[in-house]
């Protein structure tokens, strides 16, 4: 019993000395790394500044010159007696300009009756695949601006079995 009380003891001291070795390294390791702002001395600091500072200032002079091309060539179209699309130039902020959507843009459609009210108005007495469908419901006049529509239409006849029977596979009809 002696032998094996020992063969553990040492075990766990060896399970130790790794654990040791392995958070040293982890600390050099990451103080190696670490070569941003924490390790950047004042002088460092201010150069970065001043050379982002000047690479703003060329940027500036050049959306300036862009800017003037603009206005020559919106002066050239009016000229030929065409509309001028008035758009102003770019806010000088990072992102989106303000009031603008990211995908898909625009408002929201704004329908008489809801998806579901429209289907079941559509399928009435028919049966029709998922595409037909959801062309029929475009047709009768409900607005979308869904790039996948016909997968929120499936979802729609899927979700409402108490109001959409499935008739055989991706063919549907109202009860």
């Amino acid at each position: 019993m002696a032998k094996r009380t020992k063969k553990r003891s040492s075990k766990k001291t060896k399970k130790k000395a790794t654990r040791r070795k392995a958070a040293g390294r982890r600390t050099t390791a990451k103080a190696g790394r670490s070569g941003g702002l924490a390790s950047a001395s004042v002088g460092d600091l201010q150069r970065e500044l001043q050379r982002r500072q000047r690479a703003g200032g060329a940027l500036l002079r050049r959306r300036d010159a862009l800017a003037a091309k603009l206005a020559d060539l919106n002066q050239q179209i009016a000229a030929l007696g065409l509309d001028v699309p008035t758009t102003p130039l770019m806010p000088a902020r990072r992102g989106r300009p303000k009031g603008t959507r990211a995908a898909g843009g625009g408002r929201r459609p704004r329908n008489e009756m809801n998806l579901v009210e429209a289907l079941q108005q559509v399928l009435k007495d028919k049966t029709m695949g998922v595409s037909e469908v959801a062309e029929a419901v475009q047709a009768a006049g409900y607005r979308t601006s869904s790039p996948n529509f016909r997968t929120i239409v499936n979802q729609a006849l899927l979700a409402k079995k108490d109001l959409f029977k499935k008739v055989a596979r991706g063919q549907y009809t109202a009860k």
